[in-house]
């Protein structure tokens, strides 16, 4: 098994291309099973769960075939074509490898009017139950019945009626499958209390060009009046405003500077005020968004939360950076209960600690200093990368094949801005 080595203690400078957005290209991906025609999608990331994705798509009857990209181009350019829908079944041991897969339940429901999925793996960072999902699905019409690990969804009479549904709480994978379900149902459907992420603004954005009616992107209240069918098109995945903020993040553990090339600020206003906060300058650009650290990093108060507010995948990386502020930082994790699995790691680097329940103090000191540790999730991965980047002496990292599922080229990018950083392969 891999593992990166870093040696520490290097401050960055430079620029870093920010890829395709990870949780919205596995949302888009999905969209294919959709519509007979051609589906191509460009600025796709070369992720180890965009593959799997893929390879789910193609049990399913979808061929997915990767194009030589054009002029100007960066990341991926995929044709998916599903002119037919080989399997309604997505199994278990495709099904195990990431969560996302769950999002062809709604898509495949609402073009074959059946779909079997089983229930989803994924990162080990809490219960993350898919009630929700069906709960909405159930609300456009849906039968459904869970036996033996599968979820098996019907539309009585071959297509979905539609219908209105309100989300006890914000769900967005929910919002996804509800969305895509939609689409194509024979009446309108509203969902309120949706979710608002930029991922799923893409999403509409996506099924809008491909010819659905949607009404309300952006907002917690959707309208959607199903078509009778769908047509293809080609859209470029939206930047990764995650891994924008994780780099933002290596420039403030290190006091560098870092211009993140590609990034959308208007999609990570929460991040970028709280990096503001911290002390870190953040400058527009024509192409994206510097970063700066030129003074020593304060501590914050942070609350994940739904978008328009700060993101759970950005929680460990800001307490890796936090470790160096000085004084105590206070964060509380409000959508999963299990994702400080990354603090004894942390702490074997000399961090300070304390976790409650739900709420974590650092306390900030004055240096890391590097160790052997272990990944436990994706962005766990990356605060243990960026906790090596600052620390004195060398750090590995064990299973970074979290890593690859969420982080494009991780290693050559760092590289670029002045780390010491490479990948060890397992003899």
């Amino acid at each position: 098994m891999d593992s990166i080595r870093i040696t520490g203690g290097k401050r960055l400078e430079g620029k870093i291309p920010i890829s395709g957005a990870k949780n919205s290209a596995l949302t888009l991906l999905p969209c294919a099973l959709l519509t007979e025609e051609k589906l191509t999608l460009t600025n796709l990331p070369r992720l180890a769960d965009v593959d799997n994705f893929s390879h789910l798509l193609n049990e399913l009857g979808a061929s997915t075939k990767v194009a030589a990209l054009k002029k100007g181009e960066i990341g991926r350019r995929m044709t998916l074509e599903a002119d037919e829908i080989a399997s309604t079944v997505a199994p278990y041991d495709m099904v195990r490898k990431m969560r996302a897969s769950i999002l062809v339940l709604g898509p495949m429901l609402a073009r074959a009017g059946e779909s079997t999925v089983s229930l989803p793996g994924g990162c080990a960072i809490g219960d993350r139950p898919i009630d929700l999902h069906l709960e909405a699905l159930k609300a456009l019409g849906a039968e459904i019945e869970l036996a033996a690990g599968y979820v098996k969804a019907s539309a009585p009479k071959g297509r979905l009626p539609g219908g209105d549904y309100s989300f006890p709480v914000v769900s967005v994978g929910a919002t996804e499958n509800a969305v895509m379900a939609a689409v194509l149902a024979t009446g309108s459907s509203q969902l309120f209390n949706a979710a608002r992420e930029p991922e799923i603004v893409d999403l509409c954005n996506l099924l809008v060009a491909m010819g659905a009616k949607i009404e309300g992107i952006g907002s917690s209240h959707l309208t959607i009046d199903g078509v009778e069918g769908l047509n293809g098109c080609t859209y470029a995945v939206m930047p990764d405003r995650i891994e924008a903020g994780s780099y933002a993040c290596a420039a403030g553990i290190t006091g560098g500077s870092i211009e993140l090339v590609g990034a959308r600020p208007s999609d990570m206003l929460a991040i970028t005020n709280a990096l503001a906060a911290a002390g870190l300058v953040i400058e527009m650009t024509h192409n994206g968004m510097k970063v700066t650290a030129d003074k020593p990093l304060r501590p914050l108060a942070i609350s994940t939360a739904p978008y328009p507010g700060f993101p759970t995948d950005m929680q460990a990386q800001f307490m890796a950076m936090l470790c160096l502020a000085q004084g105590e930082s206070f964060l509380e994790e409000t959508i999963f209960e299990n994702r400080y699995m990354h603090v004894p790691e942390l702490r074997r680097m000399g961090a300070s600690i304390d976790v409650r329940g739900r709420s974590a103090i650092v306390h900030g000191v004055a240096g890391l200093t590097g160790a052997q540790v272990m990944a436990t999730d994706l962005r766990a991965s990356m605060s243990l990368v960026l906790a090596g980047l600052a620390a004195e002496g060398e750090t590995e990292v064990l299973r970074v094949y979290h890593l690859d599922r969420g982080y494009e080229r991780l290693e050559e990018k760092l590289s670029a801005v002045g780390a010491k950083i490479e990948r060890v392969s397992a003899t």
